[in-house]
C-alpha cells in the first residue's frame, strides 16, 4: 500500500517508545488528502479513539494507549490505500470505517455482482454521479437485503438511510438493466400541522411532500439524465394516493414514510407488486402523522408479513445514524423517555426499535 509502521528509534525518550507509533507516507499530496482541510479528519479520528495523531513532515506519529494506536494504524492505513486507488476521503468515509473497521473497505464490484451479495462481502452501490457505500453494519444487511428479496422493509430512526439506500439501489439496478423502471411513492401527509389549500396543478401541490424523494435521486443521476428519464416516465414520483388499480411490472417501487400509510392504503400498495419487480417499505414508528385512532399501515403490515417467505424486515436503531452525530443522541435521548414512561405504565405514543435482526433470522427469510 505504499504506507510503513515504522518502529520507534530506539534511542528515543523512553515515554516515545512507550505510547508512539510513527507511520509513514510516501505521497505528501496523498498524505495531506488523508489529513484534510486543517487537519480536520485527523482530528476525527482523534476524538473516536481517544488519542493523538501528530504530523512530522511524511510521518504520522500515533500517541496514546496501544490498542488506540493500534486501530488507528489500521484505519489511516486503510484510507491511504483508498486514496492510491483514486477514490475520495471524507468524514463519511472516516465514520463508515470507524462503525465498521478498516477492514470493511469495499472493493469494485459491477452491477451484476451487486445481485450475488447473499452473503458476507464488500458492498458498493455505483451511481451515475457518486459510488455509495453502506457505513454501519445494519446498512450492509439492509442493502444485501434489497437485493436478494422483491420486498423488504427497512424500519427505524430518522438519518439511518433507509429511503437514501433504497433510492441508492434502485438507480443501481436501472444502470444494470435489471428494471426497466424506477417509481418512488410517498404518503401526502402534512407533519403535524394543517398546511390548507395549496395554490398550483396537481403536480405543484404534492411536490413539497416528495421533495426528499427528488433530493435523493439529485445526489444519483446528472440533472439532464434526471429529466430526461423523468419525462421518459422511467423514473417516477407519485403520492401513494395515485397507486390504486395499478400493476407495477420490471419496476423497483419504494414507499417512503410508510408509517403514514393507512392500513388500507398500505394493503393497496403491497399488492401492486408485478413481475419483475422489487418493492421496498420504509418508515419510522416514532413519526405517525395520522389523525389520532388510524391505524398505522406500517405497524399493521410488520404484524401481519413478519414470517412470510420472500418478505425481509431490517431494523435501525440511533447507532446506525448517520446525519449529524447529535441526531443520534437526540434519538437515543427520546427513547430513553420512552423507556422510562414505559416503566412508570404510560404511553406516549413515540413508539420503539425491536433489535436488529441478522439475515437468516425468522424475519429475514430468503427465498426457498
Amino acid at each position: 500500500m505504499g504506507l510503513t509502521p515504522t518502529a520507534p528509534d530506539t534511542a528515543a525518550p523512553p515515554a516515545a517508545s512507550q505510547g508512539e507509533t510513527l507511520l509513514e507516507f510516501p505521497d505528501n499530496r496523498l498524505l495531506i488528502e488523508l489529513c484534510g482541510p486543517a487537519d480536520a479528519h485527523l482530528a476525527q479520528i482523534e476524538t473516536a479513539l481517544g488519542m493523538h495523531i501528530l504530523r512530522r513532515g511524511n510521518l504520522l506519529a500515533l500517541v496514546g494507549p496501544e490498542t488506540a494506536r493500534t486501530d488507528a494504524a489500521q484505519l489511516l492505513q486503510a484510507l491511504y490505500a483508498r486514496l492510491e486507488q483514486g477514490r475520495p476521503v471524507s468524514p463519511a468515509e472516516i465514520d463508515a470505517a470507524l462503525r465498521m473497521g478498516p477492514d470493511a473497505e469495499p472493493a469494485s464490484l459491477s452491477p451484476d455482482e451487486q445481485l450475488e451479495m447473499f452473503g458476507k462481502g464488500p458492498i458498493e452501490l455505483r451511481t451515475r454521479k457518486k459510488t455509495v457505500e453502506p457505513r454501519t453494519d445494519a446498512q450492509k444487511d439492509y442493502v444485501r437485503n434489497l437485493f436478494a428479496h422483491e420486498m423488504a422493509f427497512g424500519i427505524g430512526p430518522a438519518g439511518t438511510g433507509k429511503t437514501y439506500l433504497a433510492v441508492a439501489v434502485g438507480v443501481t439496478m436501472l444502470i444494470g438493466g435489471h428494471v426497466d423502471r424506477i417509481i418512488l411513492s410517498r404518503p401526502a401527509v402534512e407533519a403535524g400541522e394543517r398546511l390548507g389549500f395549496l395554490p398550483g396543478d396537481m403536480k405543484e401541490k404534492v411536490d413539497p411532500y416528495m421533495q426528499p424523494l427528488y433530493d435523493a435521486l439529485n445526489d444519483f443521476l446528472p440533472g439532464k439524465q434526471l429529466a430526461k428519464l423523468m419525462e421518459e416516465k422511467r423514473i417516477e414520483i407519485a403520492p401513494l394516493a395515485f397507486m390504486r388499480g395499478r400493476t407495477l411490472s420490471n419496476a423497483f417501487v419504494v414507499l417512503d414514510e410508510a408509517q403514514n400509510a393507512s392500513t388500507m392504503q398500505m394493503k393497496m400498495f403491497l399488492t401492486r407488486l408485478g413481475e419483475g419487480s422489487r418493492m421496498v417499505i420504509t418508515g419510522d414508528r416514532s413519526q405517525i402523522d395520522l389523525p389520532r385512532g388510524t391505524q398505522s399501515g406500517l405497524v399493521d403490515a410488520e404484524r401481519i408479513l413478519g414470517h412470510v417467505k420472500g418478505i425481509s424486515f431490517n431494523y435501525f436503531t440511533a447507532k446506525d445514524v448517520v446525519r449529524h452525530p447529535l441526531v443520534a443522541r437526540v434519538i437515543e435521548a427520546y427513547d430513553a423517555d420512552d423507556a422510562a414512561a414505559l416503566a412508570r405504565g404510560e404511553d406516549n405514543s413515540r413508539g420503539n426499535y425491536p433489535p436488529r435482526r441478522t439475515p437468516g433470522s425468522a424475519r429475514n427469510q430468503a427465498d426457498g
